[in-house]
C-alpha cells in the first residue's frame, strides 16, 4: 500500500462550538489537542481507529483567535469565505488526510495525473507527552482538491497522535470518496476506502460512517456548492 487514511478533518468556527457539536452528534468528548503555530490554528482530537482504519483519529480544527495570522492561506481551505460562513452555523467535515512514508513519490505521481497535492511543509505541536512533528502537503492557496475528496498527504516523524489518545466508543467504519480520478486512486491505493465515480449526482465529496454511543452516524462533507 502507498497510503492509509490518517485522520478526518472537521472545521469549526471555534473549538468550543466543535466540542459541543461532537458531544451532540456522537455522545463523546474530544481530547485536548494543541496549537499549530505554522497556520494559526488549534484543535481537539479523538481516536476513531478500527481494524479497517488503524491509527486513525478525528480532528476538530478552528482558527486560533489568539494566534497571529500566518502570512499565508491556512490549510484545509479554512480561510475560504464560503467555508467561514458555513462553520458559523455548524462544524462540517471538510477533508481526510492520508499518511505515507513515500510522500515525494506520491506527490510526483499525482502531479503526473494533473493534480496538485501541494508542497511538503514541516509542522509541529506540543502535547503533554512531548512534541508531535510531521510533514504535510499544502497548496500555496491553502485549498484542497476534488472538493476536499483528494486526501492531503502527511508523514509523521516519530510519535503518532493515536499513540497517546485514550480509547473511545467512536469508531470509523466506512469512508467514501466521490470525484477522485481513478488514476489518483491507483496512485494512493488507500485500503478500506470506497470510491464513487466522478460526477455522481448529489454525492458528497466524502462521507464518513462511524459507530458511536448515539448509534451509527454518517456525516457528509461540506463543499462550496452546498
Amino acid at each position: 500500500m502507498n497510503a492509509r487514511i490518517d485522520h478526518l478533518v472537521i472545521a469549526a468556527d471555534s473549538l468550543e462550538q466543535g466540542v459541543a457539536w461532537c458531544e451532540a452528534t456522537f455522545g463523546v468528548q474530544p481530547s485536548r489537542g494543541g496549537k499549530h503555530a505554522l497556520m494559526g490554528t488549534h484543535n481537539r482530537v479523538l481516536d476513531i481507529s478500527t481494524v479497517r482504519f488503524p491509527q486513525c483519529y478525528l480532528e476538530i480544527i478552528a482558527i486560533d483567535p489568539d494566534a497571529p495570522a500566518p502570512g499565508r492561506p491556512r490549510w484545509f481551505g479554512l480561510d475560504q469565505p464560503t467555508l467561514r460562513e458555513a462553520v458559523r452555523q455548524c462544524p462540517v467535515l471538510v477533508h481526510a488526510v492520508a499518511r505515507t512514508g513515500m510522500m515525494e513519490m506520491l506527490r510526483q505521481r499525482l502531479a503526473n495525473v494533473d493534480l496538485d497535492p501541494g508542497v511538503p511543509l514541516a509542522a509541529q505541536r506540543d502535547t503533554p507527552q512531548g512534541l508531535l512533528k510531521w510533514r504535510i502537503t499544502v497548496r500555496d492557496d491553502g485549498r484542497t482538491q476534488c472538493a476536499g475528496a483528494l486526501p492531503t498527504l502527511i508523514e509523521w516523524t516519530g510519535a503518532h497522535p493515536c499513540d497517546h489518545l485514550p480509547p473511545t466508543l467512536l469508531a470509523l467504519q466506512e469512508l467514501v470518496l466521490q470525484g477522485v480520478p481513478q488514476e489518483a486512486l491507483d496512485v494512493l491505493k488507500l485500503p478500506g476506502v470506497r470510491a464513487t465515480p466522478v460526477g455522481l449526482a448529489h454525492a458528497a465529496p466524502l462521507s464518513a460512517t462511524l459507530n458511536s454511543p448515539r448509534g451509527t452516524v454518517t456525516i457528509d462533507a461540506w463543499h462550496p456548492e452546498d
